[in-house]
């Protein structure tokens, strides 16, 4: 394939992204969310707390908020320490005597959460993934990426994060399918090729998440991957939809026609 078949791709995949991006949130996404939701955030710290007792730790929550949906703790699952907030019922009053309750935090106590993995019961909802099978596409891939002056290494420490690039480096999560391997690699090369320069600077996280997505997207499409709605579902979890990839097609459209013709036979 060269530059302007790539190009001509590229352009057909991207107004493809675009129509799916203008429809709204797939009902995976929506799934995901909702079940998000249930799910606690943590602070810094705790993160720090998660992480020390179980590293592979990817989605993490109390007692409760898994019997919202419908899991329950495995007998013998080791709990995670974190601290929780502890709060205490007020009651304020005005100047025109309406009371208002409301809970004030006043200090920490310990609490114990579960990793996704100790748990059991209705499939937590996950959201879409490429899939198909790469073949030598993906070989072809990794040689592009070290051409490109990037090494390639593979961790789980980068969880809840499937890839990572910083300069000249990519950290790819292990034991993925193929497919997704493909769809994350391509992912971070775009990142590589696109925002480790003075447009950075120029550049929200959500155009550069759209950016390197929209390349992955368009990559996955020509050589047949099944994309599904795993693209735009990505690029809306960063809050993207049809107008911010319309910001950058000239770059969206130069990486991807510069890496299909990098691993496409002409």
């Amino acid at each position: 394939m060269n530059i302007e078949q790539a190009r001509e791709v590229t352009s057909k995949a991207l107004q493809q992204l675009s129509e799916s991006l203008a429809q709204g949130e797939s009902e995976v996404l929506r799934k995901y969310l909702v079940a998000m939701g249930k799910c606690h955030r943590y602070s810094a710290s705790n993160i720090l707390l998660i992480m020390t007792q179980r590293a592979d730790a990817t989605l993490v929550a109390g007692y409760r908020a898994r019997r919202k949906l419908h899991r329950q703790v495995t007998r013998g699952a080791k709990g995670i320490v974190i601290f929780a907030p502890l709060l205490r019922r007020t009651v304020d009053s005005n100047n025109c005597r309406i009371e208002t309750e409301r809970q004030r935090s006043v200090g920490y106590h310990a609490a114990v959460v579960f990793d996704v993995a100790g748990t059991e019961g209705d499939a937590f909802p996950s959201l879409s993934r490429f899939a198909g099978t790469p073949g030598e596409y993906l070989a072809r891939l990794k040689s592009l990426v070290s051409q490109s002056g990037c090494v390639v290494e593979y961790s789980a420490s980068i969880l809840p994060a499937h890839g990572q690039c910083s300069a000249g480096r990519i950290i790819v999560l292990p034991g993925m399918a193929p497919a997704e391997e493909f769809r994350v690699l391509t992912h971070e090369l775009a990142h590589s090729r696109l925002h480790f320069s003075a447009r950075r600077a120029e550049t929200t996280k959500c155009i550069r998440e759209t950016e390197a997505e929209a390349v992955a997207f368009v990559v996955g499409e020509a050589i047949g991957l099944r994309t599904n709605s795993a693209s735009t579902d990505y690029v809306k979890l960063y809050n993207g939809d049809k107008d911010a990839l319309a910001q950058s097609p000239e770059q969206i459209q130069q990486v991807s026609a510069g890496i299909l013709s990098g691993i496409t036979p002409p």
